[in-house]
């Protein structure tokens, strides 16, 4: 199943400009734990929950006097949007990142994380666990 039939369209994004007070206000009114920071529809960072907390207040830095560009990581790794499940999985692990952005060459179109491979892989499960209930003998 290719990566763009599991990612989420609706990415929450940021310029690199925007101050890191309003990048966990931007967290915290959409229900996510990061965003990605764009140059125009192309991803150049991003700036998670984590590195707001480790880099910035265990940094003992003032969140006021810092952007998105000042935290956010720029090694991004992302994914082609025909790469499959495997690929992401395998690219999340060797990476050690629970979120990645799916790109169309340069242009963003989506994200994947770890909550999403993990809820697909229960519901997998169950449909699983309901062939095998629907199988087996009575008791």
């Amino acid at each position: 199943m290719p990566i763009e039939d599991l990612a989420r369209s609706d990415v929450v994004t940021a310029d690199p400009e925007t101050p890191v007070p309003d990048l966990a206000a931007i967290m915290d009114e959409e229900g996510v734990g990061s965003v990605v920071i764009t140059d125009g529809d192309t991803p150049v960072g991003i700036v998670t929950d984590r590195d707001l907390t480790v880099r910035v207040l265990g940094g003992e830095l003032d969140p006021a006097g810092q952007t998105a560009e000042d935290v956010m990581t720029t090694d991004l790794c992302t994914i082609e949007r025909g790469a499959g499940f495997y690929e992401a999985t395998t690219l999340m692990a060797e990476n050690g990142i629970r979120r990645l952005p799916v790109c169309d060459g340069d242009s963003l179109v989506g994200i994947i994380t770890s909550d999403d491979l993990s809820e697909l892989l229960a519901d997998e499960q169950q449909q699983f666990a309901e062939i095998i209930r629907a199988q087996r003998p009575e008791y």
